[in-house]
């Protein structure tokens, strides 16, 4: 990997981010969120709002870390739930609802039930990722404590085992269709953002001359995460089980918080030290991007152009351009008629 041109000089670095979901791309800016989709007939759905208002909590260093996390995830799921509904309804032979979520709307009702469903989402994220990647490898490497007594070393096999079974776990969830298709828009949104914040006309010609990893992942902050546990797990010691996990739970905000901080740097600086410490996090993107064709580019195009629009500009929810501005019925329909010839032909 040639770290100069994922390190750009001269770029200019943003506060933009985004995250792929299913067929598409959310991006956020300073002011709007926008969340873009790629419709069967070839045209994007795309839904802008407001950014959430951000507590004086976002704000305070360490602190922030773990209430960005947590925002993240509430709000990556919800938008993961509203794309995997849209494409229900765009493509209803392919996407069925299973048995518990029609009861849980019989019982409750669509609105209702759309929440729970997010925050039993939320809940088995965090339990399943606490679960799997903190966890399961402290007791997995309990053994080693019959054949060492360096504290170092264990919490180093400790690190390792962690870091592997969060890489099989990519490997493997890589291996599904909709899942490779996800990683391509993540490639795609990494693309456009190192297009943007290079000064270049957004296109897809121009976004494709890039990486699709960037400094700024979610994934490198998971890898910075693992890294960071390791030296303050060292601080720990090396006490029973119970306690073991006990302590890894109480340290795990500050160890995210760290990582948090570690990843805003690396966004923002190219000196040879972040460079060092980007480089696994960057790897491991290597399994968590894919790289997009033009037209999952110009969706996240799409995406990066409606956020960046000015501020009184309306919120809206349905068909829009390349540009993404919405587009008017009229035109809606006539779009979707030259479609369908071209499928014909």
């Amino acid at each position: 990997m040639d770290l100069k041109k994922v390190f750009l000089k001269g770029a200019c670095p943003t506060s933009i981010g985004g995250q792929a979901i299913m067929e598409g791309i959310m991006m956020r800016g300073p002011q709007r969120t926008a969340i873009a989709i790629r419709m069967p007939d070839g045209r994007i759905f795309m839904k802008t709002e407001p950014n959430p208002k951000g507590s004086r909590w976002g704000r305070i260093p360490l602190i922030r870390g773990v209430v960005n996390f947590v925002n993240s995830l509430v709000y990556g799921t919800k938008v993961l739930m509203y794309s995997a509904d849209k494409l229900e309804e765009f493509y209803p032979e392919d996407y069925e609802k299973d048995k518990f979520d029609v009861w849980v709307e019989e019982k409750l009702g669509k609105e209702k039930a759309w929440k729970i469903l997010m925050i039993l989402s939320v809940v088995l994220a965090l339990a399943m990722s606490i679960g799997l990647f903190m966890l399961l490898p402290t007791v997995v490497v309990g053994w080693m404590s019959h054949l060492t007594d360096s504290v170092l070393l264990m919490n180093l096999v400790e690190g390792i085992v962690r870091i592997l079974i969060f890489m099989l776990y990519i490997v493997l969830i890589a291996q599904m269709p909709d899942i490779k298709t996800v990683f391509q828009y993540h490639g795609a949104e990494h693309k456009t953002i190192h297009c943007f914040e290079n000064n270049l006309e957004l296109t897809p010609e121009n976004a494709q001359q890039f990486y699709t990893v960037h400094p700024r992942c979610g994934t490198s902050f998971l890898v910075f995460v693992m890294i960071i546990a390791v030296l303050v797990h060292a601080l720990m010691g090396w006490p029973n089980v119970v306690l073991r996990v006990a302590c890894r739970l109480l340290v795990l905000p500050l160890i995210a918080g760290l990582s948090y901080e570690l990843l805003k740097w690396a966004g923002r600086s190219s000196n040879p030290v972040v460079k060092a410490l980007s480089l696994p996090g960057l790897y491991v993107q290597k399994l968590t991007t894919r790289e997009p064709d033009n037209k999952q580019l110009e969706v996240a195009i799409a995406a990066m152009k409606a956020v960046l629009k000015p501020e009184d500009t309306p919120y809206f929810e349905g068909v829009c351009d390349l540009n993404g501005d919405p587009v008017r019925e009229e035109e809606n329909e006539s779009s979707a008629e030259v479609q369908e010839d071209r499928e014909v032909e």
